[in-house]
């Protein structure tokens, strides 16, 4: 029951990063895509029906860790208490751009949401992958498993460490690089015209570098936490992710040069939902690694609620679960095709 729950959490977070990932790729390249106003509400009318939907799994998989393994919530919540306060900020900014750009007719109006809309996106990315760059580096627990983390110290990845160092900088461009790259490939798949040639060469040129800096990323954790990649070769999903990540960008990269727009945007969620799953594999079953003493580290089991409480929890998900997933079936066939523009006047 404890490691299906572990399963349940890694693909709730999977789903997430999947879904809303293009979301924040999108908005942190309208800006380069988009040329004029009528480009930019159409990328506004190409994410429209789903964003504050996708938002909704970043609470589900909260959901999901406060009623299977609630210690871990506790700890992850008051250990990166500021972190999540500009996590909640660029949300809520996010948010507002997008309902307010088209509520006053006027050019400097508009760009100021414009702009916010682009770095609180971007910024989103940033956080996200710096906080996985955290978890995989060891967060400071105590005896207790509690932790407090300043946003950075001495800018290197060993103790006493901080929320941004060179190594989860490093992790918070890659997310940033492959989410920018997924939007674009989103982008691609349901604009056209001149907002279509400029996404695809945006995605493009980002996949080859999702390519480069995965290599990077993956040679800094070899150094930075070398346990972590230590039982790979051990662990079936792993190697599944693995392989399913590269396959993943490998459609991605072909497909969006030869205008294969949707399947360049399936091989990108392809390749984030393998990296996500390797990540999970490797970790099992440490959810907050410790950055001192690995022995430290809060386990699925540890953490677990009482199997009574999984069972409860479990019954209630199987009920939940298929309802939303029919929702974004529903929602993804209504919208097929390419997106409209917003009517003026209309946030999308």
């Amino acid at each position: 029951m404890i490691e299906l729950w572990f399963a349940i959490v890694s693909f709730m977070l999977t789903a997430y990063v999947v879904l809303d990932g293009f979301d924040f790729g999108a908005g942190a390249l309208h800006l380069v895509v988009a040329r004029t106003n009528d480009e930019r509400r159409r990328v506004l009318g190409a994410i429209g029906p789903y964003w504050d939907g996708n938002e909704v799994w970043l609470l589900a998989a909260g959901g999901t860790l406060f009623v299977a393994f609630p210690k871990v919530l506790a700890a992850g919540l008051s250990g990166f208490y500021f972190a999540i306060f500009l996590v909640l900020w660029a949300l809520i900014l996010r948010g507002i751009a997008i309902e307010f750009r088209s509520h006053v007719n006027a050019p400097l109006w508009r760009s100021f949401w414009d702009v916010t809309f682009s770095v609180a996106s971007a910024s989103l990315a940033v956080l996200f992958g710096a906080a996985i760059g955290n978890l995989v580096r060891g967060l400071p627990l105590d005896g207790k498993g509690w932790f407090s983390l300043a946003l950075f110290t001495s800018f290197t990845p060993r103790e006493p460490v901080g929320i941004l160092d060179w190594y989860t900088v490093l992790t918070g461009v890659f997310a940033l690089v492959a989410l920018t790259a997924h939007g674009a490939a989103f982008l691609a798949w349901k604009t056209e015209g001149a907002l279509q040639g400029r996404a695809r060469a945006a995605a493009a040129k980002g996949f080859v570098a999702v390519a480069a800096l995965w290599t990077l990323v993956t040679l800094a954790t070899s150094v930075v936490a070398p346990d972590f990649l230590a039982p790979f070769l051990s662990r079936p999903f792993a190697i599944f992710g693995l392989l399913a990540a590269i396959g993943g960008l490998m459609v991605a990269s072909f497909a969006i040069r030869r205008g294969r727009d949707r399947r360049a945007f399936l091989g990108s969620c392809a390749f984030l939902s393998g990296l996500m799953v390797a990540t999970a594999a490797c970790s099992f079953p440490a959810l907050l690694r410790s950055s001192g003493d690995r022995a430290l580290a809060i386990t699925a089991y540890g953490a677990a609620n009482d199997h009574a409480g999984l069972v409860t929890a479990l019954s209630w998900w199987a009920v939940g679960f298929p309802l939303a997933i029919g929702y974004f079936v529903v929602v993804f066939r209504m919208h097929r095709g390419k997106a409209p523009a917003a009517a003026e006047g209309e946030g999308y």
